[in-house]
């Protein structure tokens, strides 16, 4: 029988494991960033969560909080409401227990920011983050030692044209998510899409630096012609335990799109791409997704508060594998 390890506040919105699930953060609807830690050792039978930090980041609700790569020591983003993103760090000052301090925001009520990811190459840390205005900013980080440190490295659309034109966009949301097996000395490349009043925009467009030339190219588009405009809730890139493809979810009003992206580029650079499958069951949209470490299980959730898993079989037809209705 499943033992609980918390039971958290009312108002919380939002939770996140760091890379190693032994440290616990959660936001909440006043703005507070709580960190939870085990107070005995994972393998012990009475292990719990304790606090052991809670403070106010910032005004406004919470709703995302992301961990940043393990190698940059115990650090996080929070995503506020409002479109400000706190990157916070636990420092150590003299005798004083470890607290968590703010070392850098990013975005405004102008241009709000709607999610970030962090991800490594070429030694360097990137922070990818999309703006409520269509934009895509790539920041580098100067000093691995120093979180405010960053510097702009590139600013581009959400389309795969440059010449494209159209009025404001207005973007509510936008989901982020990195290649897990990109990193070391490769560039990253990042699948990004929108929910906004802008149909070129929405669609979710695989992201790759291009070292010739010094940009970020688009490499790829996964959605069919008809389904182009429509905006995205979600995005979830599976990590590739060796399969000669990538696997990546997209979740739209239409339901999770489950595609093959291809490893070899065509003559003008263009990934292949190739949607295997349509998943259904959620009542509204699906708000969150996440794979498992080997890439084979897909959760997701959404507005009826349900959780699906979702899995493939020997003849790579997806089928929902289990699912868990919300406790009072």
């Amino acid at each position: 029988m499943a033992k609980e390890l918390l039971s958290l506040d009312n108002g919380t919105t939002c939770s996140s494991w760091n890379y190693s699930s032994t440290r616990l953060a959660t936001g909440s609807t006043d703005a507070t960033f709580q960190i939870f830690d085990f107070k005995d050792p994972p393998s012990s039978s009475s292990n719990s969560l304790r606090s052991s930090f809670k403070s106010k980041v910032h005004e406004g609700n919470i709703v995302k909080i992301v961990w940043f790569p393990p190698e940059y020591g115990d650090a996080v983003a929070c995503v506020s409401a409002d479109g400000i993103v706190s990157l916070l760090e636990e420092i150590v000052e003299d005798s004083q227990p470890l607290q968590w301090k703010v070392r850098k925001t990013l975005g405004s009520s102008a241009s709000k920011v709607l999610d970030v990811q962090f991800g490594i190459s070429s030694t360097r840390l990137k922070m990818v983050a999309a703006y409520s205005d269509g934009h895509m900013r790539v920041f580098e980080l100067l000093d691995p030692l120093e979180l405010t440190n960053w510097q702009l490295q590139a600013e581009f659309q959400n389309v795969i044209e440059s010449v494209s034109s159209f009025g404001k966009a207005l973007c509510l949301s936008a989901s982020i998510t990195l290649n897990p097996q990109k990193g070391g000395s490769q560039e990253s490349c990042f699948l990004v899409g929108f929910n906004s009043n802008t149909p070129e925009l929405n669609s979710s467009k695989v992201w790759e630096f291009d070292q010739a030339h010094q940009r970020w190219l688009p490499v790829a588009e996964l959605s069919l012609p008809e389904d182009k405009g429509d905006q995205v809730y979600a995005v979830a890139w599976a990590p590739n335990i060796g399969r000669p493809y990538e696997i990546i979810a997209v979740a739209t009003h239409k339901g999770i799109g489950i595609w093959q992206l291809g490893l070899n580029p065509d003559h003008n650079g263009r990934l292949p791409v190739d949607r295997v499958a349509v998943l259904s069951g959620h009542e509204g949209a699906v708000w969150q997704m996440e794979w498992d470490m080997s890439g084979m299980t897909l959760a997701t959730t959404g507005n009826d508060g349900m959780v699906r898993l979702w899995q493939s079989n020997l003849n790579g037809v997806w089928h929902q594998q289990a699912a868990f209705e919300p406790t009072s």
